[in-house]
Formats: structure tokens, sequence, C-alpha cells
């Protein structure tokens, strides 16, 4: 027993051995169209580190006109999009994007940039940079190649991020209205929601907390126009019944929710 672990040891060491000795050195290629196609063997393989040195190695060499240059920017930013670097990512689409315009994967660039970028904003509660700069990029695709057929993947895309933005505007307004006790300040995030992002499901959450802040100050007329404007778009939603009960029905709703009273300036978030 004691020789077979002795043994099992010394395969597991030689093992160890063999796969850590580099075996994707550039220097063993010689032409451009060799390390090409090495590099690709490794992006098949799945070996994302070897196959970042191939194809950036050929970014610097290969000469502007060659048509493996735009290739080698895809599977470059690709490499690293699988390795979780997504701003390194989005930096190489947007080079193949910016210098190959009319290569046949400058849309489908576009569209990975931003989704790079997408990526990079984790959480609708943290800096919202990355968000708005993917959905620069994502506007950026559609004013380039309008009838791109990517067109609708990156307008869904854009919608699925306006909805954070609304969910952070909420989360900023329902910390005034829990924390703060301060309900004209949380109204104005969730009527901000309402003016930018109506169409999100997050205008829903709004619109509830908006009949419940004007409840709250004895703004009774607001409170009935919100509610009507919530019945009309969302007939038979329960929430809306129950946060609109004991409110008065109007017979039509009015697109300016502000209230009669004029609000605070609109707080920072906290």
């Amino acid at each position: 027993m004691p020789s077979f672990s002795w043994r099992l040891a010394a395969i597991l060491a030689l093992t160890g051995v063999a796969a850590c000795r580099p075996d994707f050195q550039l220097k063993n290629f010689t032409s451009n169209e060799s390390l090409y196609t090495a590099s690709m063997a490794e992006f098949r393989r799945k070996h994302w580190d070897n196959a970042i040195t191939g194809f950036e190695k050929l970014t610097t060499d290969l000469p502007p006109r060659d048509t493996l240059l735009p290739r080698s920017y895809w599977y470059l930013a690709s490499s690293h999009y699988r390795q979780n670097e997504f701003l390194l990512a989005a930096q190489s689409f947007g080079r193949l994007l910016e210098s190959f315009p009319e290569d046949s994967l400058a849309d489908d660039a576009g569209l990975e940039a931003a989704r790079s970028y997408k990526r990079l904003w984790r959480k609708p509660q943290l800096d919202a940079l990355y968000g708005e700069t993917a959905v620069a990029s994502y506007n950026t695709l559609i004013g380039l190649y309008p009838d791109s057929p990517l067109i609708p993947v990156a307008q869904k895309e854009i919608a699925e991020l306006e909805d954070w933005f609304a969910r952070k505007d909420y989360d900023t307004g329902l910390f005034y209205f829990k924390v703060r006790k301060c309900y004209d300040c949380g109204m104005n995030y969730f009527k901000d929601i309402l003016t930018k992002y109506a169409t999100t499901p997050t205008a829903h959450d709004a619109g509830l907390r908006l009949v419940e802040g004007y409840k709250a100050v004895r703004y009774r007329d607001d409170a009935a126009e919100m509610c009507a404007q919530l019945r009309e778009r969302y007939p038979n939603d329960r929430e809306v019944a129950d946060v609109c009960r004991g409110v008065a029905v109007v017979a039509t709703a009015k697109t300016d929710t502000t209230p009669a009273a004029v609000p605070p300036t609109k707080p920072p978030p906290p």
C-alpha cells in the first residue's frame, strides 16, 4: 500500500509538470498565417490565455488590409469575454467596429461590445456608468446598421438596461420613503421613472408608490389622477386595486403627474 501511494504521487507529480509546461510559444511560429491557425486551435480548445496571446500579437503585426486582422480582433475579444475580462473584450470588439465598419463582423462586434459593457454593470444598485456606456454602444449599432438583423436583439437588451435604470431610481425613492420619511423626495424619483422609463416593469411599482406618497401627504387630486392612469394601464391588477381603494375615481387620467404643491428639488442619491 505505501508503495502504491508513492507511485501514484509520482505519477501525479509528473502529470502536473507536463500540464504546466508551456506548449504555445510565439517564437515557434514563423508567419502570421501559422500563428493565426495555431491561435484558432487554442481558441477551439478553450485555452483562452494562449488564444489571447496569439491574437493579440496578430492585431499588432498584421497589415491594415489583411483579411485576418478583423478576425483576429474578433477572436481576441471573444477570448477576453470568455475569461470574464469584459472591459478588454469591449475594447477589442470596439476596435473591430471602428477599424472595419464595412466588415461582415462589424455589426456583430457592435452588439458584443455593448453586451460586454452591460456585463460590467453587475447590479442596479451599483454605479450605472457601464450601463450608460452599454446603452450608448447599442445605440451606435442601431445608428450605423439600421437594417442589421441584430437590431431587435439590441432593442430588447436596451429595454432590460432601462429597467435597471428604473430600478436604481426606484430603490433610491424607497430609501427616502422608508428611511428618511421624505415623501416628496421619494416621489420625485418615482415620477422620473414614469417619465423616462414608462414602458419598464418597474414603472408599475413606481406608480403604486406614487399613490402611497400622494395619500401620505394628502395630495388627493394627484392620487386620484395617478390611480386613473394605473387603472387604465393595469385594469385587472390586484395591487392597483388595493392601493387605490378609497381613492376617488376620475373620468380621465392626465399625463402630467406633478402634484398641486411644488415639491422640493430632487435630492441626490444617498
